[in-house]
């Protein structure tokens, strides 16, 4: 005969079974609305092409930008969301007007014109005219070892990493700028690494501000053919610009579906992009993905047990902006923030990065093994790894958790951001569609959960995590090392 505290702490086990065989079978019962929800009827697709027909760039504190800005809150409010808010800010509204860039000899007047397109926050003049000196990669190395040559010449870097050393980490095209500065070069002219005559546009400036020295790009093309070129004779450079600038009010878009608690996921991604294209890609994908699974929890009546924050950051393109507006007017509320899901170009995702120290492997595995039972096709890829230079940066910062779906676009489709070639014709819609069905599903499980295995880092154990992640010297870079 078994003992009256045995059936207690049989009952007590049952019990806890029984909970969590509901929770299972909720779980489940949801991710399946979810799934025939978006297959039916997702939005996404079809309001990113109408987008970016009507309104066609969305650079942050142009005309364009404002338009996408009423353009999203208006397609929210449409859904039946009925807390749907701007979030003004300040901006330094950055904008092209003129540029050249022309390669001779030295003291040669053979000059031949260069196509060039000014990176973003450029100074509003410049006319420089400077010996060329190629930096290579444009890693801090590689500054270093032309330490004597760089000052007052222009640098010739790559943008992305060409035959580097196993194990390289390339910098941001505004950290290789930082360094230019740094090192005393009076100009910067970035080499593109996508093949096919491809320029490619974005900020060179770490904090968001103007810069001291003009920065342009030119094709990988372009760049070889001035490397062979400098193989037989010294070269210099001309970079002659005109850009304008103002001080402008931006605006990110927040839609709230409140849930039975003030504690919140954010789930945000950036509507700005740059003005070569419409940023379908970049990141169109993103931020209509956020607006279609806001859609999607608005219409199955979801109300989980966590407030939700859909959030369409502007600025990111220009330095995070947005996001760091968002953590600045929040921060007496940072706390309630339990976790941060960040879209940023993501196609037909594959699993979940998560940030490094938040001891939810497990708890993303067995919410994967539910969204695999249900469509085989989601692989469960689970990857543990901190990054910089979107809008989960601000709020891994802040030491609050983060996650980016892990997205899968091909190559020839990737590399055309921040480029004229970032159109709705490379949109897939069937990889948007399940962006927006896994995410949903990963969010309802975040949101839902009685208890997440992960809390926010302190000031020092911040610091810690940035510095065992490697990311130290790219913040310091960046201005962003506060420690």
């Amino acid at each position: 005969m078994k003992s009256p505290r045995y059936r207690y702490v049989f009952f007590v086990v049952v019990l806890v079974g029984l909970t969590a065989a509901a929770d299972q079978d909720d779980l489940d019962a949801v991710f399946s609305r979810i799934s025939s929800e978006v297959q039916q009827n997702s939005q996404a697709y079809e309001k990113l092409g109408e987008a970016t027909r009507t309104i066609g760039h969305r650079l942050t504190g142009s005309t364009n930008g404002e338009k996408a800005e009423t353009y999203a809150y208006d397609l929210l409010k449409s859904y039946g969301i009925q807390d749907v808010a701007y979030q003004p800010f300040s901006v330094e509204t950055w904008a092209r007007d003129t540029v050249t860039l022309a390669i001779a000899p030295r003291k040669s007047d053979n000059f031949h014109d260069i196509p060039v397109v000014a990176l973003a926050h450029s100074p509003l003049e410049a006319n420089v005219s400077a010996d060329l000196v190629d930096v290579g990669n444009g890693l801090e190395a590689d500054f270093e070892a032309n330490k004597d040559r760089l000052k007052g010449r222009i640098a010739l870097a790559n943008l992305g990493l060409l035959a580097a050393p196993s194990g390289a980490k390339n910098l941001h095209r505004s950290e290789k700028t930082a360094l230019a500065i740094r090192y005393g070069a009076s100009g910067i002219v970035m080499v593109n690494t996508v093949p096919g005559n491809v320029l490619l546009t974005g900020t060179a400036s770490v904090t968001g501000s103007l810069i001291g020295i003009p920065a342009v790009c030119i094709s990988l093309e372009n760049g070889q053919q001035i490397r062979e070129w400098m193989k037989e004779e010294k070269l210099m450079a001309l970079v002659d610009m005109r850009n304008t600038s103002k001080k402008s009010t931006s605006r990110n878009v927040i839609a709230t579906i409140k849930g039975k608690s003030r504690d919140k996921i954010v789930i945000g991604a950036h509507l700005d992009s740059w003005d070569l294209a419409t940023g379908a890609i970049d990141n169109g994908l993103g931020s209509f993905a956020v607006i279609d699974i806001a859609r999607t929890f608005q219409k199955l009546g979801l109300k989980p047990r966590r407030t939700i924050e859909f959030v369409l950051f502007m600025g990111e393109e220009q330095g995070l902006l947005g996001s760091k507006a968002y953590i600045r007017q929040n921060r007496k509320s940072l706390g309630r923030i339990k976790y941060m899901i960040n879209l940023d170009m993501t196609n037909q995702p594959s699993g979940v990065n998560i940030s490094g120290w938040n001891n939810m492997e497990r708890f993303f595995q067995e919410v994967g093994n539910h969204m695999q039972s249900l469509d085989p096709n989601y692989k469960n890829v689970i990857m543990n790894r901190a990054g910089l230079h979107s809008d989960h940066q601000p709020f891994m910062l802040e030491g609050i958790p983060t996650l980016t779906p892990l997205g899968h676009l091909p190559p020839t489709i990737g590399m055309t951001y921040h480029t004229n070639l970032d159109t709705f014709d490379k949109v897939n819609k069937e990889g948007l569609r399940n962006t927006v069905r896994y995410t949903s599903m990963l969010l309802y499980a975040l949101a839902n959960a009685k208890e997440l295995p992960t809390q926010r880092l302190s000031n020092e154990q911040t610091k810690d995590f940035l510095i065992k992640q490697g990311l130290k010297d790219e913040l310091v870079l960046g201005n962003e090392w506060r420690w």
